[in-house]
């Protein structure tokens, strides 16, 4: 019988073969009928995940011979499930890079392989072993300290030095990705409206924490402190973020607004201009990149009597709690975490508080989502088995989205067996529950786009025990003092606050560079999956998310803490790469849908 050394060593024999013989026919073969290939850069210069034997043969078609990818090798030993799936790491080389791959062999067909370009070669990055001296070891007149070369440089950027890269946006997307330009010796400026870095955090309501445990979280090149507590408050990781920019040595400008940026086709670059702090600023960023979170504008719906309302009224994104909404009567429009968080902060500053579910929701307990979830990649048991964040991150970016659903219904169904007790308690009160529209839980339900869920942090127990009151269905319009539901409720309110979500990230593009340009690029996020929020045809990567986009040097750096810290490292790739004026030939950009 083989071992899962040799039968992964057969496969890679075979693969490594026809890609050198540039036989597409015969690498297609190496897959199952229905089999995945997702590749991070190595291949495409994109993003890209081909499916099925054609669009495989297509992939190794176009890029096998131009990539001359090989020294393909195990890197360690091959692993046997139960099921007789082999699952193996690779390395591997192409012309532009080194690469690290994940195979999973079924009946010597692959069944999924993920490629990724872990370095370029000759622009490996200044880390370990590589990383600089610091000083020179021979004295000199005029030598300068660190300090004033810093000093030196940040003054320049921006006015004397125009950045290759500019960054819109400057929280844990955007600053993680600016370390790894800068790490790269990319020129690299970040801007912000905030007043300091980490203040996208700092200025939220006072009770927020995060959701993911911190080891989940971490920011590239700098893990959070061991000692830190699991779930850090908002304050805390705001000082963290304001830390890390100067750690980072990043060319931040805070208070700092995009007004306006139009591409110039003769001089090929982007025309910005800024307002910092007053100061009108023209830059001339060779690549533009929207750094804004996961979303664009907050939604706030519009209902007959706003106007007439005489209490107070914002988004979720504007509510700050404090100890003035005590003995106040309000009402949260939406059922999604931030909605939950709030009405858990309105409830302990002594409010009367009514939540609005107006669709299903999934709720998913922290802890079960910690032990049954995260648990086997994201945790310090699984770090202390050697699958720290980063093999991690790979981990999980192997299974394809088409398949992710499956994966992830698993653990999910185990949750609602261990908490059944507790979902039977919130459907006695009232609530209304889903787990995705195939059951498949939260984070394929927010990859979708969907902002139903809730990563339950306490709140839910307050309307278990009906500390939060729970109203069900659509509002209607709002009167002087309330708020009304179709059905005709009146929910009496001095405080209104909207928790309905936000708009498409490409929102920005029409303010700030044109309609026209933000029809190009279409919408960001989803992947096709024709569910309720994310309408088909099928994308197989979420849409314009860290590769390129129908529209030149323009691209968009998102998600959440794990999605920002992850993917910098392939949109850095990207960037260097274009710097240094290597060839780039980028295989399967998505098209353009006027539609959307």
């Amino acid at each position: 019988m083989k071992t899962a050394d040799s039968i992964a060593q057969d496969w890679l024999d075979n693969f490594s073969v026809a890609l050198e013989n540039d036989d597409a026919e015969a690498a297609a073969k190496c897959f199952e009928p229905n089999g995945f290939w997702r590749d991070f850069v190595a291949f495409t210069w994109n993003l890209y995940t081909a499916e099925g034997t054609a669009e495989i043969q297509d992939l190794a078609v176009a890029t096998a011979q131009r990539t001359g990818a090989g020294s393909w090798q195990l890197l360690e030993p091959a692993e046997e499930d139960d099921d007789g799936t082999v699952t193996a790491w690779l390395g591997f080389d192409t012309e532009t890079v080194r690469g690290m791959g994940l195979v999973r062999v079924r009946d010597g067909r692959a069944w999924t392989l993920l490629t990724l370009a872990e370095e370029l070669t000759g622009y490996e990055e200044p880390v370990g072993p590589r990383r600089p001296l610091g000083v020179q070891h021979r004295i000199h007149r005029g030598r300068k300290t660190w300090l004033e070369q810093r000093s030196q440089q940040h003054a320049s950027m921006g006015h004397s030095q125009q950045p290759y890269a500019l960054v819109v946006g400057g929280g844990q997307g955007g600053i993680g990705l600016a370390a790894r330009l800068h790490n790269v010796g990319v020129p690299t400026l970040v801007v912000d409206r905030y007043e300091a870095p980490g203040d996208a955090w700092r200025n939220r309501y006072k009770s927020l924490h995060l959701h993911d445990p911190v080891w989940y979280d971490h920011l590239p090149y700098l893990n959070f402190p061991d000692n830190w507590p699991v779930f850090p408050s908002k304050d805390k990781v705001a000082d963290w973020l304001k830390h890390y920019v100067d750690l980072m040595e990043l060319n931040y400008w805070s208070k700092t607004t995009c007004t306006d940026a139009q591409w110039d086709d003769q001089a090929g670059h982007w025309r910005v201009h800024v307002d910092r702090a007053g100061e009108h600023v023209t830059l001339t960023p060779t690549h533009l990149i929207f750094a804004l979170g996961v979303s664009g504008y907050p939604r706030t719906p519009e209902f007959p009597g706003q106007d007439e309302f005489r209490g107070e009224q914002h988004h979720s994104s504007a509510h700050r709690g404090g100890v003035q909404y005590r003995n106040k009567r309000a009402v949260v429009v939406g059922s999604n975490n931030s909605a939950h968080d709030i009405c858990a902060s309105l409830w302990e500053q002594g409010a009367e508080v009514t939540m609005v579910q107006r669709s299903s929701t999934h709720i998913v307990r922290s802890d079960s989502l910690m032990d049954v979830v995260l648990g086997p990649l994201y945790s310090e048991d699984a770090v202390a088995q050697g699958v720290d964040a980063h093999r991690a991150d790979r981990l999980f970016a192997s299974w394809p989205y088409r398949l992710l659903p499956d994966v992830q219904r698993e653990a999910f169904d185990a949750i609602r067996e261990r908490d059944s007790d507790f979902y039977r308690e919130l459907e006695k009160a009232g609530f209304e529950l889903d787990f995705g529209e195939d059951g498949s839980g939260l984070f394929v339900k927010y990859l979708r786009r969907g902002s139903g869920y809730y990563i339950d942090v306490g709140a839910s127990q307050l309307v278990i025990d009906g500390e939060i009151n729970l109203a069900a269905g659509q509002v209607d319009r709002l009167t002087k003092n309330a708020v009304v539901l179709e059905d005709g409720t009146e929910l009496p309110a001095d405080l209104v606050v909207y928790a309905t979500g936000y708009g498409s990230m490409n929102e920005w593009l029409r303010d700030i560079i044109s309609a026209e340009v933000a029809e190009e690029v279409g919408k960001c996020w989803g992947y096709g999956s024709d569910t309720t929020r994310d309408p088909g045809p099928w994308e197989g990567e979420l849409r314009n998310m860290w590769k390129p986009t129908n529209v030149q040097n323009l691209w968009f750096h998102g998600g959440n803490l794990h999605q920002s810290r992850h993917y910098s490292k392939y949109l850095a790739i990207q960037l260097k790469a274009r710097y240094e004026g290597l060839d780039t030939p980028v295989y399967g950009l998505q098209p353009s849908y006027h539609r959307y």
